[in-house]
């Protein structure tokens, strides 16, 4: 594969599992040096930094940490720039996803899905700005269809998206022109491990064009198309959602 991210240094949120396990994979592949955050999948991100290292020697970095933590946020960012000297794209992958039924909501549920969807974003964005700026970067925050269009019993986890969503357009125009930020909207890709019955996820499935799950290799791709392919484009949401999108 050509190597269009070899000279380039990426922190991936949430990046040893599931889709964010796939972005690393993907971009370490492209050549990027990857810092690979984690906060309970320490295992997980030693076992794929032993795998991806053996490829390349020190070319990836497992990092702990709480997002809800705010004063972590930054000092991800500055740990990164003191192994590697810069930091050239930031991907805001880390998520909580689970139904929060009107009537049950509490004040954790809130603090739980708005820190680690739309608050953590942002903090790590703002710490990250100035490095990227100088770098020409990218944020790149994974989204998802259901910030466009609201999942029924997760009135807290819809309008997180919703405000990420927001959050990839506003910043685009407040770091422009130095700063590129995209976000990638997945469908149907990888369920959570608890919330959904298999009867609601091939609901989700059925609401697809293409009526079929998609893959994490499938935002992936997206993710190595906005950090390798896609200088001239900003403020951009990317639906990966198999039609859903489009599926009134």
């Amino acid at each position: 594969m050509e190597q269009s991210l070899h000279d380039k240094v990426v922190l991936i949120t949430g990046g040893a599992r599931r889709v964010g396990a796939a972005i690393t994979r993907k971009l370490h592949a492209a050549g990027a040096t990857v810092v690979v955050h984690y906060h309970r999948s320490a295992q997980e991100a030693q076992d794929l930094a032993a795998e991806l290292n053996a490829r390349r020697p020190g070319s990836v970095t497992p990092l702990g940490g709480n997002l809800l933590k705010v004063p972590l946020l930054a000092a991800l960012i500055e740990a990164t720039i003191a192994r590697h000297g810069h930091l050239d794209i930031l991907v805001n992958n880390a998520s909580t996803f689970y139904p929060t039924r009107v009537g049950e909501i509490t004040e954790a549920h809130w603090e739980d899905l708005m820190g680690t969807n739309l608050k953590a974003p942002l903090f790590l964005s703002q710490a990250a700005a100035p490095h990227l700026a100088a770098r020409n970067g990218l944020i790149l925050n994974i989204a998802d269809i259901h910030g466009l269009r609201p999942l029924r019993h997760h009135p807290v986890y819809s309008p997180a998206k919703a405000g990420l969503i927001m959050l990839t357009q506003s910043l685009a125009r407040e770091l422009a022109p130095h700063v590129r930020v995209n976000a990638v909207a997945p469908g149907p890709v990888e369920f959570p491990d608890r919330g959904l019955t298999e009867e609601m996820k091939q609901a989700i499935i059925d609401k697809t064009l293409l009526k079929r799950r998609g893959s994490p290799e499938d935002i992936a791709r997206a993710a190595l198309f906005f950090a390798a392919e896609a200088p001239y484009v900003t403020g951009q949401i990317l639906a990966v959602d198999g039609g859903r999108s489009a599926n009134a």
